[in-house]
């Protein structure tokens, strides 16, 4: 992820290290933002956010995210910061597997063809200040 512009140094150092997080999503039948708490892993410079795998049911989140990827990323332990991203779900197997794999490594799972299947996948990138038009 080419960070040029994007967000200050301490946030950057920050971001660069795996950590939970909050994430608050826009909700796509009310429009209200939601608010989870999630892990956001930081791999080579590309930051992303997956989860354990579960089969029984699509997370709200993703369904949230496919209807407005414009999501606030709530830094809360090194350093406190809402920092806006874009959030893009990956569903393609080539692309989702190195992204699954780091976060099975963090994780010491073996169970990497479950997580394949099941866990969500999410790549984050970062808004210079004023990309997002306002609201009218």
């Amino acid at each position: 992820m080419d960070r040029a512009g994007q967000v200050d140094e301490a946030t950057w150092a920050a971001l660069q290290h795996s950590q939970i997080i909050d994430l608050t999503t826009t909700g796509r039948r009310t429009g209200r933002p939601r608010r989870i708490e999630i892990f956001l892993h930081h791999d080579d410079d590309r930051l992303f956010v997956t989860g354990m795998p579960r089969a029984d049911r699509k997370r709200d989140w993703l369904y949230n995210i496919e209807a407005d990827p414009h999501i606030v990323v709530h830094l809360k332990q090194s350093l406190v910061a809402d920092v806006p991203a874009t959030a893009r779900v990956v569903t393609d197997p080539g692309e989702r597997r190195p992204f699954i794999e780091a976060a099975a490594r963090r994780w010491r799972r073996t169970d990497v063809a479950e997580m394949m299947r099941h866990s969500p996948l999410v790549v984050l990138s970062f808004d210079a200040p004023g990309d997002h038009a306002p609201e009218r």
